[in-house]
């Protein structure tokens, strides 16, 4: 994969990103959702998390097609959660078993890091001890918090959610960041 790029996402990209979520609705269980959303869906989501600052990447390959993408977002609204983020991570078909997923969750990592956060959770659908993103996310750091049996039912079964956690910066060994993102936003938020 040593031409594989990972960049930042814009909005040309939606309509590939809309592509590749669309095979994860559709065929997978990554997601529970039931139907593909629409491009103007997709890109109102990008644009309220690039809004609040949250990073969204995409791998690209040397031709320049898009092979995956991931994003980070809000783990729970409340605001006393706003020191943990959630990866997403969804891979093209054609791209599975390539290495691009784990540069994306690498590059994520980083990327969220960077921005004050002190925890990252993985919230992975159909989350059995074999799932490609369990093991993915293991082999990055991410330690098991605890799994919802019979969660969501697709495909005609039930499936059981995991829940993943990697700390950083300091984790909850010593108090927030004034500087980070999720502070500033939120002392943004307390005076508009």
């Amino acid at each position: 994969m040593s031409s594989l790029t990972i960049r930042p996402a814009t909005p040309a990209d939606i309509g590939r990103i809309t592509e590749i979520y669309a095979d994860a609705v559709i065929n997978g269980t990554a997601t529970y959702e039931l139907e593909p959303p629409a491009a103007s869906e997709m890109a109102g989501r990008f644009d309220s998390l690039v809004a609040y600052g949250y990073p969204y990447i995409v791998a690209q390959d040397g031709a320049g097609n898009i092979l995956g993408y991931a994003y980070a977002s809000a783990f729970r609204s409340r605001p006393a959660y706003r020191f943990i983020a959630e990866d997403s991570i969804y891979v093209a078909p054609e791209a599975k078993g390539r290495g691009v997923g784990r540069l994306l969750l690498a590059a994520l990592i980083e990327a969220v890091e960077a921005l004050g956060f002190r925890q990252l959770v993985a919230v992975i659908g159909d989350g059995t001890a074999a799932s490609a993103s369990v093991r993915l996310h293991e082999k990055l750091g991410f330690r098991h918090q605890g799994r919802l049996e019979g969660s969501g039912y697709k495909h005609g079964r039930w499936l059981d959610t995991t829940f993943m956690r990697l700390e950083m910066n300091g984790g909850t060994a010593a108090p927030p960041d004034p500087q980070s993102l999720p502070e500033r936003k939120y002392r943004q938020e307390k005076q508009g």
